[in-house]
């Protein structure tokens, strides 16, 4: 029987056979591969640069394991791809002492550029082991890390006649707030009867804060820090999770952090000058934040020197939150109005002002040029002819004005004038009328208003 060393040679071998073959395969066809020469020169002038590809060494958690069994350990590598495409694929698997591997696995990273991802895998051992685990990379280059190492043995303590081992574990708790820091140092000794892994966590206020595995010989301190973004009191307790389940005492504490009370600050910007008709409505914009913390602000609008009622905003979230409030102003003529924001017991800022200036809607009219639609024969044959026209449509002030010239209720020419200031303008028209001698030609401009002539074209007998 071969061991596994030989095997693995006579693999090595018989692949390097495999690449001879083909590498014969390959010399004994010269006109195919001067064929596909041109080809492969094109390609690869066009190819895009695979990424840059590196794997860190895969850490075992634990890294060297003793208890009970069967024991978990966790293995984790992390990736690191330069990407050159806004879609990356990573295939990846991993290689085990043993000589197994895992199935291919692919994930996806977004992006171009650097880019890093942990990679994860946990095996369970039920006897006493040493090995070690590799990450290998596929795709998009590959690439290997070194070997992770790890051991698992499976002894310490005494069983009972359920099988199940005694340790005694003892834990005690103490924690003290370092005032001015903004931080809290949780210490925690556990004690074990003889030398074990154990499993712990810290539970804050009711919430599991930090998680942890250490080996424990006699006795062993463990510590966590709390550093909160402003004051925070309660309570901590170590728990122990294995190799049996026990908890300290629960012990408070009460962080105090310089910069507690927030800071809130305001600010308000007037809307844009306004020219046009009036009335018309325009809006003050104020914007009032705070540094952090949650509850309520209360605030008032100073409008035209004159103070508003008291109103509040809402804050719910930790750090720097902003909130944006309105004040309204209604022109019914021209003029200007001013605003501030008053902070409760805070300071008020500066003022600003806002402009209006209404301007009169213009008088449009319109007529036709007296005697000016007529109509003239065009055919020896009546009733056919030509009718022409024209009228002069008059404004007071800028605007745009929409006509239409009609005959017989027919459109025959139609547009739309735009006067920049106060004026007269003529607008003409000429259509061939079939099946008529006479009728009515009509100018309408936008909002309804018209004038109208009557034509007629005589007939020679």
């Amino acid at each position: 029987m071969k061991s596994g060393l030989a095997r693995r040679l006579a693999a090595v071998g018989a692949g390097t056979a495999m690449l001879a073959t083909m590498a014969i395969g390959l010399a004994a066809s010269p006109a195919a591969a001067a064929a596909s020469g041109s080809t492969q020169t094109a390609a690869s002038a066009v190819a895009k640069p695979k990424p840059a590809v590196s794997v860190g060494t895969p850490k075992a958690s634990p890294a060297n394991y003793e208890g009970r069994c069967p024991a978990k350990v966790t293995f984790s590598s992390t990736v690191k791809v330069k990407t050159v495409a806004s879609r990356t694929t990573v295939a990846y698997r991993w290689l085990r002492g043993d000589g197994s591997k895992s199935k291919v696995k692919t994930l996806v990273l977004r992006g171009k550029g650097a880019k890093s991802v942990t990679v994860k895998e946990s095996s369970t051992f039920k006897g006493d082991v040493k090995g070690w685990q590799a990450l290998q990379v596929l795709a998009p280059r590959a690439a290997t890390s070194g070997k992770g190492r790890f051991s698992v043995s499976c002894g310490g303590g005494q069983d009972e006649g359920d099988g199940k081992q005694v340790i005694q574990v003892g834990v005690g708790a103490r924690a003290w707030v370092d005032e001015g820091n903004c931080e809290a140092a949780l210490i925690g000794k556990i004690t074990a009867s003889s030398p074990t892994w154990v499993h712990y966590r810290w539970v804050v206020n009711g919430d599991v804060v930090d998680r942890d595995s250490v080996r424990v010989e006699s006795s062993r301190k463990v510590v966590h820090v709390i550093r909160p973004r402003h004051n925070l009191s309660g309570w901590a307790v170590l728990e122990i999770v294995d190799p049996v389940q026990n908890s300290s005492n629960r012990v408070g504490f009460r962080i105090r952090c310089k910069d507690e009370t927030p800071k809130v600050t305001a600010s308000v910007s007037a809307p844009d000058s306004y020219t046009g008709t009036c009335p018309v409505t325009r809006n003050f914009t104020g914007t009032i934040a705070v540094s952090h913390g949650h509850g309520t602000v209360k605030y008032r609008w100073i409008r035209d020197g004159v103070a508003g009622g008291w109103q509040d905003v809402s804050f719910d979230g930790r750090g720097y939150q902003s909130r944006t409030v309105t004040d309204s102003w209604t022109a019914s003529a021209s003029g200007t109005s001013k605003r501030a924001i008053e902070l409760y017991n805070g300071s008020t800022t500066g003022t600003v002002e806002g402009k209006v200036t209404c301007q009169s809607v213009p008088t449009i009219k319109t007529w036709i040029v007296g005697g000016s639609v007529s109509a003239k024969q065009t055919a020896v044959n009546c009733p056919t002819s030509t009718v022409a026209g024209s009228g002069n449509i008059s404004a007071t002030g800028p605007v745009k004005v929409k006509y239409a010239w009609t005959v017989n209720n027919v459109v025959v020419d139609s547009g739309e004038l735009d006067f920049a200031g106060a004026g007269t303008k003529t607008v003409s028209f000429t259509k061939e009328s079939n099946g008529t001698s006479g009728g009515t030609a009509k100018l309408t401009i936008g909002g309804g208003a018209f004038e109208s002539a009557s034509y007629s074209a005589s007939c020679p007998a």
